[in-house]
Order: structure tokens, then sequence, then C-alpha cells
């Protein structure tokens, strides 16, 4: 898996290029796009993309691509880890056995919906203030925050993230993905969404 701020490294192998890299990319396209747009200066990522509307036409697919990717990469990140995996525990096995069937059925659902999306894009698992689960897959750099809902975890289904290792095979690379989920972080992340301080 590739480390925020790192070298890509897959099976022993390091290329160039770091998440950095990536992030610097959204960064410098959202700055191009705030540089005539006084409001776009002023507003955070999450901000911005809660309400594309209010984002004049001229720069909407700038804000919703590079917004999108900065908020969904930075969640990505925040959730995974080395030596994490295994299952969940506290609130949010009890939200998974609540609301999505029990963790058995949860992957398999989770997995199914990332293979759905039709080329790229991302498998999530959103919050309410409740602490309600839902599965949601969405297209491209789309994120649940633009249709209203809070990201509790979620994972990168463009080919990008899994083609060094898993070629076409995102079957294999959705499976693996649970070796590197940060249960705890995501229990913290639940735990901001039900305290409504859960910005991305």
């Amino acid at each position: 898996m590739i480390q925020k701020g790192r070298s890509i490294k897959i099976a022993g192998d390091t290329r160039p290029g770091t998440v950095a890299d990536l992030f610097a990319a959204y960064v410098a396209a959202l700055n191009g796009a705030a540089k005539d747009n006084g409001m776009i200066a002023k507003a955070s990522v999450g901000e911005l993309i809660a309400d594309l509307g209010q984002v004049p036409e001229s720069i909407r697919t700038v804000i919703r691509n590079n917004g999108g990717g900065h908020a969904n990469h930075t969640m990505f990140w925040e959730v995974m880890g080395p030596g994490a995996g295994g299952a969940p525990s506290g609130e949010v096995a009890a939200a998974i056995t609540r609301d999505l069937g029990g963790f058995d059925k949860f992957k398999a659902d989770f997995e199914a919906a990332g293979l759905k999306v039709f080329g790229s894009g991302w498998v999530f698992v959103t919050v309410d203030r409740a602490g309600k689960l839902a599965l949601l897959p969405q297209p491209n750099q789309d994120s649940p925050i633009m249709a209203g809902h809070k990201v509790l975890f979620g994972n990168d289904v463009w080919e990008h993230a899994y083609y060094l290792k898993y070629q076409n095979r995102r079957a294999d690379y959705l499976k693996a993905w649970w070796n590197v989920v940060n249960w705890p972080k995501i229990e913290e992340r639940y735990a901001a969404a039900k305290a409504g301080k859960l910005a991305i």
C-alpha cells in the first residue's frame, strides 16, 4: 500500500511519486481556482464540496474533482495503517451489526459495491448524527459530503490504487484492503460524527 508522504512502495519496489505529490496537485488546482474567487479562498475543502451549488459554474468542476479528491484521500490515508486490520469493536462493530447486517455480510456487500463501480470511483460507509451507517458507492472523486452525508470511511477503487500489485484484479485488492483498515481510527471518526465534529 502507499503511505502518506512516502515513495510508492509495492512488493519491495520503489517508484517515483509520492502521496504528497497527489495532494500538491489537488491543492494547486484549488488555489488556482481560488485566486480569482475570494469566497473560495476563505472556505475549507469540506465547506466547498458540501455546497457546490454556491461555487461559480466556471470553476465548479475543478472544485468537485480536486476538492473531492482531496477530501476522499485525506480520509483514505487516515483510516489505514501498518499492523491494522482485523475486525471492528465497540460502537462501530455494534453499528455495523445493527445497520449493515454484521461484519461478514457488510464486508461482502462493501466488496460487491466496490466491484460494481464502473470505471473509477470509491465505495464509502457514511454515518449520520445518530450513528446510523449506510453503504454508498460514488463515481470519480465525488464525495458523499457533496450530498450532505458524513464519511466514516471508504476505499479508493480507481485503478491507480491497486494496478501495480493487482493489475485488473479489483476483487483481490478489495479483499486485501481489510488487512490495513485502522479500526481504532474509524472508532474515533464515528465518535466525532455523532458529536457533529467530523469535517472530512
